[in-house]
């Protein structure tokens, strides 16, 4: 028997079948999660965001397309959770974890120089602006075109792309300096 699809899951779920959401919250929990841990830095809220993305999806399930993929659908209620969350807290920079691998001394040289590039690109992305860094996040992590990132943070097309244009140029600037 094949898989339902995302749209029957949904239509499904529509009707109160809560096992049909299981399904979509199971498919797209790792996605949404690394959307809001890319957007907040921090485990915890991230957690709490993408549970609050699928319940505020469940409940607005109704307005969602059936014609269009419900991936892309969550990751940006997602990504809205995320920037109301950092608007409404102010907050300007996101430290970052802690965590990073204690010992790098016995891994390979280009290894090593691999994870401190990644350090140094995350470093930067997360020193970004609120507003940057979800446009970073939404073209180049979660691969969304243009008009959708416009639709999902609700700017004009323009803003988005000139977002995009300044956030690439600060990471540059971030990288080089760094």
């Amino acid at each position: 028997m094949a898989e339902p699809t995302d749209r029957d899951l949904a239509l499904r779920a529509r009707r109160g079948d809560a096992d049909a959401y299981g399904e979509l919250v199971r498919r797209y929990q790792t996605s949404v999660f690394n959307v809001c841990y890319r957007l907040l830095s921090e485990r915890r809220d991230a957690e709490d965001l993408t549970q609050e993305a699928f319940i505020r999806a469940y409940d607005r399930l109704d307005t969602f397309d059936l014609d269009r993929p419900f991936g892309p659908w969550i990751r940006r209620v997602a990504a809205n959770q995320c920037l109301n969350r950092l608007q409404h807290s102010k907050v300007a920079d996101v430290p970052l974890d802690e965590e990073r691998d204690k010992d790098t001394k016995d891994q390979p040289e280009s290894a090593r120089e691999q994870i401190e590039q990644a350090e140094a690109a995350r470093a930067a992305i997360l020193a970004l602006p609120p507003h940057y860094r979800a446009v970073i996040e939404l073209r180049h992590f979660q691969e969304m075109s243009y008009e959708e990132i416009a639709a999902a943070v609700n700017i004009p097309l323009s803003d988005v792309k000139s977002r995009l244009f300044r956030a690439r140029k600060m990471l540059a600037d971030k990288l080089v300096r760094g």
